[in-house]
């Protein structure tokens, strides 16, 4: 199940690591993680009482849990929430089901944490200025520095033109020098990346980019 489990979560773009008890779980960086996938039986220390653990560590007391497991009893439901699960699921079930509520509980933690933050958007694409995080549908894209600067420029200054000398003032001051090759291809990258939006970045001939919105 752990590995038809890891299979499906990559296949869905998830970095995914496994640990076949809570004492190997332990082990791991835990904080480090967007979400945890728990059984309840889990051997010698249990997942409600490995729930317990990490909520009582201010690391892992915000990390997102889902409880999985054949203990579909209402006790044991009522168990996993009270310990903080974000959604609990019964075997058997399906890996489309399993996807659907990991893709919804991300997405929720994810919105809210760009509520508590300043956050730049443009319809279904948002910039956390905080933490320097973009997020595309509720998932997150990775963006370097140079990348997320620009981007950040074009949606806080939608249907301006930039040049490519005003690009690399704004975003390289520091730099000693850099070709406005450079330009061209980090926003290369950028529509790669922004994906239904890769369009919006329009090359204005002769003068430089503009973010249409």
């Amino acid at each position: 199940m752990c590995e038809i489990l890891r299979f499906n979560l990559t296949n869905e773009g998830y970095e995914v690591d496994v640990a076949y008890s809570a004492e190997e779980a332990l082990k791991l960086n835990i904080q480090h993680y967007s979400l945890l996938l728990l059984d309840v039986m889990l051997g010698e220390i249990s997942g409600f009482k490995l729930a317990h653990m990490i909520r009582n560590d201010p690391k892992t007391a915000i990390t997102p849990i889902i409880f999985l497991t054949a203990r579909d009893g209402e006790n044991d439901r009522l168990t996993g929430f009270s310990l903080g699960a974000d959604d609990y699921i019964t075997k058997p079930f399906s890996m489309r089901e399993v996807m659907a509520r990991v893709n919804a509980v991300i997405s929720r933690i994810n919105t809210k944490k760009m509520t508590t933050s300043r956050v730049v958007s443009y319809e279904r694409l948002n910039m956390n200025l905080t933490n320097k995080q973009v997020l595309l549908e509720g998932h997150e894209i990775q963006f370097t520095k140079k990348e997320f600067e620009i981007l950040k420029l074009f949606i806080e200054n939608k249907n301006k033109t930039f040049t490519r000398e005003e690009l690399l003032a704004l975003v390289w001051p520091e730099d000693a020098f850099v070709l406005s090759r450079t330009i061209d291809v980090n926003i290369t990258r950028i529509r790669r990346k922004i994906g239904m939006y890769e369009r919006n970045i329009v090359t204005k001939l002769g003068s430089g980019y503009c973010f249409e919105g």
